[in-house]
């Protein structure tokens, strides 16, 4: 019998479980999408360029998710063509971003506090979860578990920086940390896309070579 490693990762978790995946990513999906519509009420009623950006991010994660729960077990050529597909998913929360931090910069009033900490504390916890559940299953999908994981991994750091920039907002009583915050999100957005882009474009290279064909 194998033995637990050393970083605590049994035996049994290292083997591939279309099932378990299914579970796992079926759960995120329903955390994701009931949460999206909390917090971009919140978003919408405060204003907030940062929140905006992240409650779109749960929408986001709530495709990924479904999409994976649909496509696991796919050939190795499909399923990294898919994972190309949900690389460009994780930079839509950019672009809808970068859009309200243009539309604000004309009008860079701070939104309000409280609602702002609660909304992302209450993200934090969804997210955190997520990215617990999606930890343990992580090397069971390939591109499609990776991309779930790394999204929900990135969406913790933007929660507590967004609480960050809360108390910088109440502090100097500017809408522009909010609006830069905004920018952060999408440099993130960004480097979480070229993560699951090369993984899936492994799984391209590893298709091909498993088919005899010339690699790239």
């Amino acid at each position: 019998m194998e033995e637990p490693s050393s970083c605590g990762v049994r035996a049994e978790d290292r083997i591939t479980d279309p099932a378990r995946l299914r579970r796992t990513v079926l759960v995120v999906a329903v955390l994701n999408f009931g949460y999206f519509f909390v917090q971009m009420s919140v978003a919408l009623a405060i204003a907030s360029v940062a929140l905006f950006a992240d409650s779109v991010d749960f929408l986001e994660d709530t495709a990924v998710n479904l999409l994976i729960f649909v496509a696991l077990g796919w050939p190795l050529r499909r399923r990294s063509v898919l994972g190309k597909i949900m690389a460009l998913l994780i930079v839509v929360p950019s672009l809808a971003a970068a859009w309200q931090a243009i539309d604000k910069a004309g009008d860079p009033q701070p939104p309000a506090f409280w609602p702002l900490v609660l909304a992302s504390l209450g993200a934090i916890v969804i997210n955190g979860i997520s990215a617990w559940l999606l930890a343990r299953v992580r090397s069971h999908g390939g591109s499609l578990s990776r991309a779930a994981f790394v999204a929900a991994r990135n969406d913790v750091l933007i929660n507590v920086s967004i609480i960050v920039m809360a108390a910088l907002t109440l502090w100097t009583g500017s809408g522009w940390p909010d609006i830069i915050l905004g920018a952060g999100i999408i440099l993130l957005a960004l480097y979480s896309a070229y993560e699951v882009w090369e993984v899936a474009e492994e799984e391209r290279l590893a298709a091909k070579a498993l088919a005899g064909e010339a690699l790239d």
